[in-house]
């Protein structure tokens, strides 16, 4: 098989070159105007692959396809939404030379009017599929599985790129090009359109069971998924699709240009593209965490229902997601399994469960969250899904609705010095022993959970809430005017309690100083189990105690 990716050498295209490196079987063919670059980027490539440098770009790519004669084109170039009036040349050459196609456009218009030319493919016997990246084909795999049993009625959705990974200069020409500039999509049930980039939502990406992502602002973008899902979901009233990149301050700027061009009819900020790449693809600070949601409302049965689903992609993986449809369908096709001749957006071209394989090689996590109209304790709604993942006796303990206490034994060590002493004594916590008795008290009130804890006598209380805001998808902890957020992560058979900021009087103190350390639940035997280092910097290890519980029945 081989394989002509124009493009080949940008980021999208590089990156699919880089996923495929592992099979000996497909030749490719690194395209783009720049031969040099090509060059360079097969020179540096490392894998089991064939790859070859090539000079041809998508206005020069009739000579190419008929002097290399490739089985599969990939237009990996872009931007789709500044290809002009001659726009669908490469798919109408592939269509002339019966060659499949698939491509990485974002452009809403772009991926719609593909169809077009479904006559002309079917009659050649290709595929040409567009589109073919998270937005569309994973949004729409995922409303599938969401959607199944319910009438969806609101669609909203939106991808937050890590603030460490690459963004490429066509992806910038992108935005650039609808950022003020009206952007088509339902609302109310008509269509209609907003201006792009100009709409904001706030929205936390939390899978159940790992740490979310912060809190983060979405602004609308010009996306396949406004056009091409509404037919797929016919009682649609509202539809809206967004990206969230970071820092904020210059993501803030951003959307007061687009107003601001919106509102004075301001020529397009495509001159000021490669201004924004090189600026941004330097504000680099941050977590290396990305991640995607989709979140669909509607009824079953008469009964409203809301579903989300969430993606969290650690470090270097997240920015491949929007290259893995086209590498699941070349796999496909290497093993047989060929897209059916015609010419259409590729939003049935996977289904999620061949996501979910390519996921599992990598630090890509997902979940789907579900609102409840029973209620639901403080650490249940936190965890969704991943609760009953917990040990028996964990979830026992986090089950409770009314007073419970639960009693054992403990072991403390309490740092030495007058810092430490006087950080423990400010706090409560107890002094240095062995198998000291231990309880811990719950009073509970409307998901806010007060837990009062006796060493031996050594008492100390904390007060424990539902993260809102910027903590949304935490647990928070106040010690008196010390509040600490936390991310509940289930880990090993263990719940892991993360630290992710605190507060003083209400204040977001520097991380640096922030107190870190070790703190996890688990069950042995028929034990609760608990485990809480705490260090601080420039102290070390303060205050340390670990022990066993059980419930109590005794007044």
């Amino acid at each position: 098989m081989k394989i002509l990716i124009l493009g080949g050498y940008g980021i999208f295209g590089g990156r699919l070159a880089e996923l495929l490196s592992d099979t000996a079987e497909p030749e490719l063919l690194i395209a783009g105007r720049r031969l040099h670059e090509a060059e360079k980027f097969c020179a540096n490539f490392e894998g089991d692959a064939q790859i070859r440098p090539l000079r041809a770009d998508r206005n020069s790519v009739e000579l190419a396809l008929a002097e290399e004669q490739p089985d599969l084109v990939v237009d990996a170039s872009g931007p789709f939404q500044i290809y002009g009036d001659n726009c669908y040349y490469v798919i109408e050459q592939c269509i002339l030379h019966g060659i499949d196609y698939l491509d990485f456009a974002d452009a809403a218009e772009f991926v719609f009017g593909v169809s077009q030319f479904d006559e002309p493919a079917r009659d050649a016997g290709v595929s040409i599929l567009s589109g073919v990246s998270s937005f569309p084909v994973l949004s729409a795999a995922v409303l599938r599985v969401l959607c199944k049993d319910m009438i969806v009625q609101d669609i909203e959705g939106g991808i937050a790129p890590s603030p460490h990974a690459v963004v490429g200069l066509n992806v910038m020409r992108a935005v650039s090009s609808y950022a003020g500039s009206p952007v088509k999509l339902i609302r109310n049930g008509e269509p209609t359109t907003a201006v792009g980039l100009a709409e904001t939502r706030r929205f936390t990406i939390s899978v159940p069971g790992h740490a979310p992502l912060r809190n983060t602002m979405f602004s609308l973008v010009d996306v396949p998924d406004l056009l091409v899902l509404p037919p797929e979901h016919p009682n649609l009233e509202n539809i809206w699709m967004g990206a969230g990149p970071t820092p904020e301050f210059l993501h803030r700027m951003l959307n007061l240009l687009a107003v601001f061009r919106n509102k004075l009819r301001l020529p397009s900020l495509v001159p000021f593209a490669g201004l924004f790449y090189f600026v941004l693809n330097r504000m680099k600070f941050g977590e290396h965490r990305g991640g995607m949601y989709i979140l669909a409302k509607g009824n079953s049965d008469g009964l409203p229902v809301t579903r989300s689903w969430h993606l969290i992609a650690e470090g270097d993986d997240g920015p491949y997601i929007p290259s893995l449809a086209i590498e699941a369908l070349i796999r496909k096709t290497l093993s047989g399994i060929k897209p059916t001749p015609g010419a259409r957006p590729a939003t049935r071209a996977l289904e999620l469960s061949d996501f979910d394989q390519l996921f599992d090689r990598r630090q890509i996590f997902t979940g789907v969250r579900q609102e409840q109209d029973e209620p639901q304790t403080l650490y249940q709604e936190v965890l969704g899904s991943a609760f009953h993942e917990l040990p028996e006796q964990v979830v026992a303990f986090h089950s409770a609705t009314t007073a419970e206490v639960w009693r054992g034994k403990a072991n403390v060590f309490r740092g030495k010095g007058l810092i430490p002493n006087l950080i423990a004594k400010i706090f409560g916590f107890p002094p240095t022993g062995d198998n000291v008795d231990v309880s811990v008290s719950l009073q509970i009130s409307d998901q806010e959970e007060t837990w009062t804890r006796d060493f031996g006598g050594n008492c100390f209380s904390s007060v424990q809430t539902l993260g809102k805001a910027k903590n949304q998808g935490l647990v928070v902890e106040k010690f008196g005017p010390v509040a600490f957020a936390m991310a509940l992560v289930v880990k090993d058979n263990q719940l892991h309690l993360v630290l992710r900021g605190w507060e003083f009087f209400g204040v977001p103190m520097p991380k640096f100083l922030m107190p870190n350390g070790v703190g996890f639940e688990q069950q042995s035997d028929d034990k609760f189990e608990f485990n809480v280092e705490i260090t601080a910097p420039l102290i070390g290890k303060f205050v340390a105690y670990k022990g066993w519980l059980q419930k109590s029945y005794r007044e």
